[in-house]
């Protein structure tokens, strides 16, 4: 549950561009959170080396991959639909290939291959540099696994294809795995434990989005507050680094200053932060310079103390209060969003009120909210009685849901009368002659076209607004272009 998931992109097959020379098709569909999307153009990368062109036409494919998601029980089941319709048109196809990738391939493994015998490879977040070597094993008419977790593996050498882009935003990996061990939570071991990126090659990466046009970055992690590199290594393992691998580590707020610093006409942003680890520095870091993004993603799931100890969230309701103050008195316009579990194992009503309260406390400007369900191989799943009813469960969950849009529409209205500036993204859904981008906030806003294009940053007077989006008028382009 610590990663944002955008439903609007849940299964999108991904186009890049076609090398003349490869006679393969590749078409691949990604579900779940931002970094199964980033994980995808690694694996595109990867298998246009070795002769796939991508298509968005599944009945064309020589290879069909889907990469997975174990957050929810509901991810699951879509990927598992899809599947179905994967071997449907395999019985038309005999020669396609199947496989799955990401969290469901790691926790599955037997079933899908096995027991199911409904693909023929299954690829772990950590191996998708063998998937030519895999697919070699298909070709013999065997079936392939790999789904062993790395301490060291973070594609760092991979400069990844950008995958249905925009061609403005793009996601930067910066840490894999997570050491938080969360009980509802199946990342640490799908994803394995917490290692982070080599910051030169992360510098590479953005420097290469730059020089292809691209105005806005997402530094990527499960847990991006508790990077650290310090010559390679887990995180857990930092205590055991020499002193001179401690004196010149580099920690989160160091890295962020070196992408700002560095490029200055790039807007920042980054995702997924956790509480416990979000220290005062990356606060300061953020607010010094005006590239980076004043958003901050801050899950918090519970507002009750005996819940979040329950989660083994690591924190406190006090704590999380006194870090939300911080974040507004050193970042005055920064917006906080939020996850929520409603109806988590044990839950009384006077837990719901907690976090209710807690809602009411913080406003935050959006939320991804969610009601409990199991995850077979974490803590909750294996020690804990799913015992709060469904129906208490969405009830609960539908309160949280009205309490935040009331609060998402008081946050927009803040913005009523003030001009901000706009990363133009692409045209409006509702109309063409209507462009949409997002302020430094995090916040849609729509406006006019008039002259302005995608790409550019403008500066936009906003006149309205609804619980979701900003409505506004141009008034010129930034000083970010």
């Amino acid at each position: 549950m610590e990663k944002e998931i955008n439903e609007k992109i849940q299964g999108q097959s991904l186009l890049l561009e076609t090398k003349k020379e490869n006679t393969k098709k590749l078409y691949i569909e990604s579900y779940g959170c931002a970094m199964n999307f980033s994980d995808s153009e690694i694996v595109a990368s990867i298998l246009f080396n070795e002769g796939y062109n991508t298509t968005e036409k599944l009945e064309d494919a020589d290879l069909v991959l889907v990469n997975t998601c174990s957050i929810r029980d509901k991810a699951e089941q879509t990927v598992r639909k899809r599947l179905e319709k994967y071997n449907a048109v395999k019985r038309i196809n005999p020669k396609m290939k199947v496989g799955v990738l990401g969290c469901m391939a790691e926790r599955l493994k037997e079933k899908f291959l096995e027991e199911e015998k409904i693909v023929d490879l299954v690829v772990g977040p950590d191996a998708y540099k063998d998937l030519p070597n895999l697919l070699a094993e298909v070709e013999e008419g065997r079936e392939a696994i790999n789904v062993l977790l790395s301490r060291e593996e973070t594609y760092g050498d991979i400069a990844p294809v950008r995958l249905g882009s925009n061609g403005v935003s793009a996601f930067v990996s910066i840490t894999r795995g997570c050491d938080n061990m969360c009980t509802f939570c199946v990342v640490p071991f799908t994803r394995g434990r917490e290692r982070s990126r080599e910051p030169q090659s992360i510098i590479q990466e953005v420097q290469d989005l730059w020089d292809k046009g691209y105005k806005e970055i997402t530094l990527l992690g499960q847990n991006v507050d508790s990077y650290l590199w310090y010559g390679g290594g887990l995180k857990k393992d930092f205590e055991k680094a020499t002193e001179m691998q401690k004196a010149t580590s580099v920690k989160f707020e160091d890295l962020l200053e070196m992408v700002a610093k560095g490029f200055p006409k790039m807007r920042i942003r980054f995702s997924t932060s956790n509480p416990q680890d979000m220290h005062e520095p990356v606060l300061h870091v953020i607010a010094k310079y005006p590239n980076i993004c004043k958003h901050i993603h801050l899950p918090v799931q519970s507002g009750s103390d005996r819940i979040l100890a329950e989660m083994n969230r690591l924190h406190t309701r006090e704590e999380y209060k006194q870090l939300i103050a911080k974040i507004h008195s050193i970042i005055p316009n920064c917006s906080v969003t939020q996850d929520m579990i409603a109806g988590f194992p044990t839950e009384t009503e006077q837990d719901h009120q907690d976090t209710l309260s807690l809602m009411e406390y913080v406003k935050y400007s959006f939320g991804y909210m969610y009601a409990y369900s199991e995850r077979p191989g974490t803590l909750a799943g294996r020690k804990m009685e799913d015992d709060v009813p469904e129906e208490t469960k969405m009830r609960r969950l539908q309160e949280i849901v009205d309490l935040q849009r009331i609060h998402s529409g008081m946050r927009t209205q803040e913005f009523v009368g003030q001009t901000v500036e706009v990363l133009v993204e692409k045209t409006s859904k509702k109309s063409d002659t209507d462009l949409s981008g997002r302020n430094s906030q995090n916040i849609t806003v729509v406006f006019p076209r008039e002259n302005y294009k995608i790409g550019e940053f403008v500066n936009v007077l906003i006149t309205n607004c609804t619980t979701g989006t900003l409505i506004g008028i141009a008034v010129g382009l930034s000083e970010m272009n």
